[in-house]
């Protein structure tokens, strides 16, 4: 199951096609995070257009809002076909079961949906002194994540930091999905919790989320194998 996304952090769609033409020739097209930037510029059809490519989606949307209006929303998302989405683990389990009624389809099926545990752009500082959170980080992401295991979603989004932690919680087959990925020689920019794709295997992260260090690349091609060949091993 592990796998390499890459985030199409783009403001349109003319942008993101013509980044991933530079994949054309890769034998399995990249899985793809279409996040709230590219959503919001280009809309539905750049998620159809992507899925007629062949390309897995995760819907990054993060929906938090209160039960029923996110149940409603999920309905209309569940008819894009993605792969993937997820809502915010903040918005509680009743939330979050509402998530789970309104993706599931007629016939039982549904993308898998996980829930955001804390940004890894969130330090332990700004949970402490601007969210007025003062249980520690690790304690917080551990309790979200048994929540959205309770609430019956697949997993969460965590910094690999957390991940063992959420495997411990949770049970090995509870699902991580880790952005806050960095190569060992290159900067964190706003993240502040972050580690190499090769650590994240190694901590047992089951997907990363890897943006600029792919997209903004002198050779996206070749560092998005980099990126597979640490984390994938392939």
């Amino acid at each position: 199951m592990r796998d390499v996304i890459i985030a199409c952090d783009f403001p349109n769609a003319e942008e993101t096609l013509r980044f991933l033409d530079k994949f054309k020739d890769e034998e399995r097209k990249p899985f793809v995070k279409i996040g709230m930037e590219l959503y919001y510029g280009a809309g539905n059809e750049i998620v159809r257009e992507l899925k007629r490519r062949g390309h897995k989606i995760f819907l990054d949307l993060k929906l938090h809002d209160i039960p029923n209006t996110v149940k409603k929303a999920m309905r209309v998302l569940s008819a894009l076909d993605v792969d993937m989405t997820n809502v915010h683990a903040g918005g509680g389990v009743a939330m979050m079961r509402a998530a789970i009624e309104g993706l599931t389809r007629e016939d039982g099926s549904r993308p898998r949906l996980i829930a955001v545990t804390q940004l890894t752009s969130t330090s332990p500082e700004t949970l402490k002194n601007e969210l007025l959170i003062d249980t520690p980080m690790n304690d917080t992401i551990a309790r979200y994540a048994l929540n959205a295991r309770e609430a019956g979603l697949d997993g969460v989004v965590c910094s690999p930091l957390e991940g063992a932690l959420v495997k411990e919680a949770c049970g090995p087959e509870f699902m991580t999905v880790t952005p806050g990925i960095r190569f060992a020689d290159a900067k964190a920019d706003d993240q502040c919790r972050v580690t190499t794709p090769a650590r994240a295997r190694e901590i047992g992260s089951d997907y990363i989320v890897v943006g600029r260090p792919i997209t903004a690349a002198e050779d996206p091609v070749a560092a998005y194998r980099r990126c597979v060949a640490e984390f994938v091993g392939e």
